[in-house]
């Protein structure tokens, strides 16, 4: 399956509007046909920003506060992210603090980081078995982005 993209934009993102997302995850929530997305979405974010502004599009607050409205509908959406791409790298910059070093890239803050891991490990873990789907596999690759490593004796307490 190809990847599709999802462009926001100054008025969706202040309006904070998930009409682009919804009309891609609604009818495949309602078909059965999520799965047939994993690790398929990515984003494009046109936000008009000063010449002079050196902030990345994730220090933003109104860029940060649709992805946190973004993910209290829909949190388990990291299943769906490009992870390839840099979309859920991307997708925890906008909702973990972090700083941007010019060569060590993201920094996220260490104790914030393993809080939003664990939750989505928690949410994705109930959400897959939800859906019959394998997820300590998946789980595992996610968490090891961050740095993580799970044991598979902890999936035995889910």
């Amino acid at each position: 399956m190809a990847t599709t993209t999802i462009a926001l934009n100054a008025d969706l993102i202040n309006a904070l509007d998930l009409s682009p997302l919804q009309t891609v995850i609604d009818p495949l929530l309602q078909e059965g046909k999520l799965m047939t997305y994993e690790q398929q979405l990515q984003f494009t974010i046109d936000y008009p920003q000063e010449p002079t502004d050196p902030r990345e599009l994730p220090e933003i607050p109104e860029i940060r506060l649709w992805f946190i409205r973004l993910d209290a509908r829909y949190p388990w959406l990291p299943f769906l992210l490009d992870w390839k791409a840099g979309e859920l790298t991307r997708y925890t910059a906008m909702l973990v603090p972090h700083q941007f070093h010019p060569k060590d890239g993201i920094q996220y803050n260490p104790e914030a980081l393993e809080i939003f891991v664990m939750h989505k490990i928690f949410v994705l873990a109930g959400w897959m078995q939800s859906q019959g789907l394998e997820g300590k596999a998946r789980l595992k690759a996610m968490t090891q982005m961050f740095g993580y490593e799970l044991d598979d004796a902890f999936f035995d307490l889910l």
